[in-house]
């Protein structure tokens, strides 16, 4: 695996290596490398010549500082577990890199999907990630990125975001990893106790609770027991759990049996933000 922590070296290699006609894979992350994150670098893997991975906390999708500060950085377990899955190349720059002292910042219109859910909690996440995953699109200027499916709203994001910009990169989003307790992988989990770790399964547990539940009709009592399910668990704020369309988001109050959906959810556990979401109507 070669690592490059400037922007200048690594568009050489990469402009190099397309003289031969080789397909690029990119898998951006913050690092905290874990078992789902490495399901990406597989499905890259398999899917183009070359696969390269960035490493990068990004501070403009943090509206919380704390959490900035907090986020785990475990860069020399990440260097190990990219070269055991055979990455090939690991981009690693640092703030000024990608924001320079002459970066203009764009302001991307997302519509329901930046105020809504996570949109509504965070208030400018996702024109942050859209900064910066545009800014690293440009960079690597990949054929296929890879997402996974646990940050739902954030691949539905980038989504528009390719649309948007017309950048000839397509999108695969991979199915998200869980452990064996079924709680979603992420690096926030490094966060919590093995005893929170137990109770965060509560969250999983909550939207399959749903999904085993759901019949055509109003869906807001749902919503209310599966948010209990939580606070009763342990968890110390639930900001959403929601049954909403699969396409737009948007919150069905009333589902006709037909229409695909999805049930996401978000709360705090000892501080830590977890997400998690699964289909009601798919796999």
């Amino acid at each position: 695996m070669i690592l490059f922590k400037t922007i200048n070296e690594l568009k050489k290699y990469i402009t190099a290596k397309r003289l031969s006609g080789i397909s690029v894979g990119f898998v951006p992350t913050m690092g905290a490398l874990h078992s789902g994150h490495l399901s990406l670098l597989r499905a890259s893997k398999t899917t183009t010549e070359l696969t390269i991975c960035s490493i990068f906390v990004n501070p403009a999708q943090f509206n919380d500082p704390s959490d900035y500060q907090q986020y785990p950085v475990t860069i020399e377990q990440d260097i190990r577990l990219l070269e055991s899955e055979n990455c090939d190349v690991l981009f690693l720059p640092s703030v000024p890199e990608i924001y320079p002292a002459d970066f203009q910042k764009k302001q991307y219109k997302l519509g329901a999907l930046e105020t809504s859910l996570e949109g509504e909690f965070r208030p400018g996440h996702f024109q942050g990630v859209c900064q910066v995953v545009d800014r690293l699109l440009s960079i690597v200027e990949p054929d296929w990125l890879f997402l996974g499916r646990k940050d739902y709203q954030q691949c539905m994001v980038i989504t528009e975001l390719i649309r948007q910009t017309g950048i000839h990169t397509r999108l695969q989003i991979v199915p998200t990893m869980r452990e064996a307790s079924g709680l979603a992988m992420s690096s926030r989990n490094l966060r919590l106790t093995a005893q929170d770790r137990e109770k965060a399964t509560a969250i999983y547990r909550s939207l399959q609770w749903i999904k085993t539940t759901i019949r055509p009709g109003t869906t807001l009592a749902l919503s209310e027991a599966a948010e209990k399910i939580l606070l009763e668990a342990g968890f110390d704020k639930v900001d959403y759990i929601s049954i909403a369309d699969a396409q737009s988001l948007e919150p069905i109050e009333n589902w006709d049996g037909q229409l695909p959906i999805v049930a996401l959810a978000a709360g705090f556990l000892s501080g830590v933000r977890l997400i998690d979401n699964i289909s009601l109507t798919g796999e």
